[in-house]
């Protein structure tokens, strides 16, 4: 890997700082606040015994997600979505992609027919702001089953979460190869990706485009390699934040 130094100390296969504060919310059934250098992100599960009236008789949960960006989250203020009367295309599509990511390894059959909600609020962000979610979103929602399971709307012996999911941030600056961007090095990348991964290593989700050069397959592979030793790094911290009250889901 190269010796390139990057403006914020970093080579470029180091991520930025990574805290995770589980149970940060007193109300919601699972929360973390998550941190990815700046950016920070404030994630809540909320379990509801019953599903949408679509999944009604069929055996299994639901499984989803909503983002948000807090007004004052960056530089100038940006008016709240509620208040436009709409949500915005990019918010529906991070929202989708954080649901998708969690029901990658979540087995609805053994949830049972229950529905958890994540809400994922960006209350600061500098780059990231997707993959953080998702990082934090698993750690609300696996103690949020944790809950439903002392609450007896999951089976004692039933395991919903079928492994662990992250995601990361890559991107090619000046032709490198580099690892969780942060938004001043996000807005120059020739290439941007945001790669999401289970923590046995598989992708469930790879989004790339060129920005402004094309990019052959060996940087590609790079930026796979970059990504899935990115999320192997996540995984350790989201075990370690949940390993002191979690069984073998959390181990």
């Amino acid at each position: 890997m190269t010796d390139i130094v990057r403006a914020d100390g970093r080579s470029v296969d180091q991520l930025r700082e990574i805290t995770i504060e589980r149970g940060w919310s007193a109300n919601a059934e699972g929360s973390a606040l998550i941190s990815f250098g700046g950016t920070k992100v404030l994630c809540t599960a909320s379990f509801t015994n019953g599903v949408p009236r679509w999944l009604t008789g069929k055996g299994k949960g639901w499984v989803t997600a909503e983002y948000a960006m807090l007004p004052r989250a960056t530089n100038s203020r940006n008016d709240r979505e509620s208040i436009k009367g709409k949500i915005g295309g990019r918010t529906h599509e991070i929202s989708r992609l954080i649901g998708r990511a969690l029901r990658a390894v979540v087995d609805t059959k053994a949830l049972g027919e229950n529905t958890i909600v994540i809400d994922c609020d960006v209350l600061q962000a500098d780059g990231g702001t997707r993959t953080a979610a998702i990082t934090g979103a698993y750690v609300a929602l696996a103690d949020a089953i944790e809950w439903g399971r002392k609450k007896k709307f999951i089976g004692q012996k039933s395991q919903p979460l079928l492994d662990s999911v992250s995601a990361i941030s890559v991107g090619i600056i000046d032709g490198v190869p580099m690892l969780d961007l942060p938004y001043v090095e996000d807005v120059r990348a020739e290439t941007d990706m945001n790669i999401v991964v289970t923590g046995r290593g598989l992708f469930v989700e790879v989004q790339g485009t060129a920005e402004g050069a094309p990019f052959d397959k060996r940087e590609l592979d790079a930026l796979l390699e970059l990504g899935v030793a990115g999320c192997a790094t996540l995984k350790e911290h989201q075990l370690a934040t949940l390993r002191p009250a979690q069984g073998p889901e959390g181990e």
